[in-house]
Formats: C-alpha cells, structure tokens, sequence
C-alpha cells in the first residue's frame, strides 16, 4: 500500500473516531452529559464515603445549600479533580484567627486570592453557597455561621437585591447586621461592585448605587468597617470585568481579593 493511501486511511479512521464520540443531536448530546454526570457522581461520593468526619459533615452541608442545577455539580467535578475552590474545607490552625466571606459570586471569585495574601495570618473561609440576596441571608445566617466562633466577617448583599424595593433592602440588611454583631466578630461591610445595564434583565447600575448608599448608612450606624469595593474597582473596570457581566476575569478576582485581604487585615490588627 503507498504511503499516501495509509496516511488516507488513518486520516479517515481518525475522522470516523471523532464523528463517533461527536453526539448527533440534543438527545444524544443529553445522553451523554447525564452519562458523565453520573461518572463524576460516583468517583465523588466514594471520595467523599473516604473523608473524617469534620470534612464529611461540610460536604453534607454543601451537598444541602449549593443547589443541584448549578453550583453543586461544578463542585462535584472540582472535588473530583482536587482542584482548589473556595469551598474547599477549612483546616483552621488555632494560633490564627477565623474569617468568614459571606456574598454571592463575585465574593466565589475572590475567595482563593484573599487565602493566598493571607496565608499564615488567618483561617479564611466562606459561607456554603451563592448567598444570593437579603432575604436568602435572613433564612441562612445560622447555617453560615456554623458553631466556631470568628474574628472578622465581610459580607455583602446587593448584586440579586437590585430589584427589592429599597425599603425592605434596608430592614432585611439591618436585620442581617444585628445578628452579625451579635457573634462578637469584627464586621466590615463590602460595597457592591458595579453592574452594566441590561434592559432585558431589569438591571441598571443606578441599582446598585442606590443600595450602597443605603448599606453605608446602615454601616455607619452599626459601627461596621466599609470595604468600598465599588469605588476601589470602577477605575479600573475596562481591564477586570468581563464585558456585559456583573462577573470578572481572573485579573479582576485577584486585585478584589488582594483588596479585601488588606481590608481583613487591617480589622485584625
């Protein structure tokens, strides 16, 4: 056989290979992801049959509070991977003290660059889900809080609250506050960071500076640190948001999370 005809042959075999495993259509398509689906299920859950108790027990908690249609599958593969989350399980060094992130996905973004710049000067942890808004922390806060005691909490509300009416963002914020400060931890509250508009999605980024003005009131009043992410970002918002999206790039999460490693810092001196 000539030389032509054989790489011929093996360009059509690797053809013919690639159009077998390429799915035909949606069902197929469907198919194969609740195949992988239930692949990535098993190797999890006979990881997680394997961990301490402690480290079991933050799984069941993050098995009940990340939903099932998006965030837990993403953290099943994650888990299954060993990739680093920011829902990784906290080993607390005792000589440190705790610090607990609470906010929806941008707070998700940040999380691993504020454990990096503070490495070996606290035990940085964050609430087990998109906290999502207001009236979401009002039913989790216990949940979030756990049992440990914590040093500092920076917390944020705002980006899933732009369409509540401004009266019950207040009262649930301050609702949530007071109970912060009943824990004993240093509180700062971080500005929401700026969104774009979509008209389709009802949301302006008027709405966000209405709740911030209205969370740096309630700040004020309840003695809480603000950590004005808002105003530390916008500048530079052409290189770190990405285009159209209340999410950043990586870029963006890392000089968020640098930000609010000096903010946490700077409540623990």
């Amino acid at each position: 056989m000539k030389l032509s005809s054989i790489v011929t042959f093996a360009l059509l075999a690797a053809f013919s290979a690639l159009a077998a495993a390429e799915p035909t259509n949606a069902t197929e398509a469907a198919a194969k992801k609740a195949a992988e689906d239930q692949r990535i299920d098993g190797l999890y859950r006979q990881k997680v049959a394997t961990l301490a108790p402690e480290r079991h027990a933050w799984e069941n908690t993050l098995q009940e509070n990340l939903g099932n249609g998006f965030y837990l599958p993403i953290h099943k593969r994650d888990f299954v991977k060993g990739t680093a989350t920011a829902w990784d399980f906290v080993v607390d060094d005792p000589k440190l003290p705790r610090v607990l992130l609470i906010g929806d996905s941008v707070s998700r973004g940040y999380t691993l660059a504020v454990r990096a710049a503070l490495a070996g000067k606290a035990n940085v942890h964050r609430a087990p889900e998109n906290c999502g808004p207001t009236a979401n922390g009002l039913k989790k806060l216990d949940v979030w809080l756990g049992r440990g005691k914590w040093d500092v909490i920076h917390f944020n509300f705002g980006i899933h609250d732009r369409g509540t009416p401004l009266a019950d963002y207040e009262n649930r914020l301050a609702q949530i506050i007071i109970r912060l400060k009943a824990t004993g931890a240093k509180l700062i509250w971080a500005s929401t960071t700026p969104i774009p508009r979509d008209d389709a999605k009802k949301q302006t980024p008027e709405s966000i500076v209405e709740r911030n003005a209205v969370a740096a009131r309630l700040a004020a009043q309840h003695g809480c640190a603000v950590n004005d992410l808002f105003g530390f970002i916008t500048p530079q918002l052409a290189a770190t948001q990405n285009p159209n999206d209340v999410h950043f790039n990586a870029r963006g999460y890392e000089v968020l999370g640098q930000q609010v490693a000096r903010a946490v810092a700077a409540a623990l001196r």
